[in-house]
C-alpha cells in the first residue's frame, strides 16, 4: 500500500478533519474513500439501487409518443 504525504491550507484541513469525524473515520481512511469516489469508473451503488424507483417516470415507449421533429439546423 502507498503512502502520500499533502499539504493543506489550514482552513481545509479543519473541514478535512470535520468531515473525517462526522463520517466516523480516521482522516487517512477519509481522503482514500474521496480518492475511491473520484477515480471510479463505474456508477455507486446507490445511484444503481435508484433504478425503477420513480413509479411515474415514462417509459420508452410513452417518450417515443412525444417525439417532434427538429429544428432545422443552420447553414454554414
Amino acid at each position: 500500500m502507498g503512502q502520500v504525504t499533502i499539504y493543506l491550507e489550514d482552513s481545509i484541513e479543519q473541514k478535512m478533519t470535520e468531515a473525517a469525524k462526522s463520517a466516523h473515520l480516521s482522516k487517512s481512511k477519509w481522503i482514500a474513500q474521496v480518492i475511491s469516489e473520484k477515480v471510479a469508473t463505474e456508477w455507486p451503488q446507490s445511484v444503481a439501487d435508484m433504478a425503477g424507483s420513480w413509479n411515474d417516470f415514462p417509459n420508452i415507449n410513452e417518450l417515443r409518443q412525444t417525439e417532434v421533429n427538429d429544428v432545422e439546423r443552420e447553414q454554414f
